[in-house]
């Protein structure tokens, strides 16, 4: 099959949850998955990630991210991005690693997104301190699965 999918682990392991990302692919690093879907740790390189995904031209990017979005803290979310819907004035970020930032600067070097998936945590602390919150720390399998059940799907 040559299907490629690209999952990206995102976030600052420096301030607590916002390391969610960066924790989930650790734990994918573990798990068996097809060999057209590579995982990765970006950590905040939202430049190299932009790069990554102009010359890969994955047709699924899943990011793995903490996202605020007012639910309870350990939250997981799947939200499928609107990659139409862009800036008329992209963002020049560098370490930027919001979605709407990378597929900006991903447009800006002419690639173009295939289908973008968020998987997200609500985050409980994002401040400076190492390692995730209990309830994020939790919330990490759930995450792990639903990445699982999204590749799977996707390679059918």
């Amino acid at each position: 099959m040559t299907t490629s999918v690209l999952v990206a682990g995102i976030g600052n392991v420096f301030l607590g949850d916002d390391g969610f990302g960066v924790e989930v692919v650790r734990e994918l690093e573990k798990t068996e998955l097809p060999d057209w879907v590579r995982v990765a740790d970006y950590g905040v390189r939202g430049m190299h990630l932009a790069y990554d995904l102009a010359a890969a031209d994955p047709e699924l990017t899943v990011l793995v991210d903490a996202t605020e979005r007012g639910d309870e803290a350990g939250t997981v979310y799947v939200i499928e991005l609107d990659t139409k819907a862009r800036s008329p004035h992209p963002c020049l970020d560098a370490h930027g690693m919001q979605p709407d930032v990378v597929l900006d600067l991903l447009e800006l070097l002419g690639g173009v997104p295939g289908r973008v998936v968020l998987v997200g945590c609500e985050p409980a602390v994002i401040d400076h301190r190492m390692g995730l919150s209990p309830v994020v720390e939790r919330a990490v399998g759930t995450a792990v699965a639903a990445v699982t059940d999204i590749v799977a799907n996707h390679g059918r």
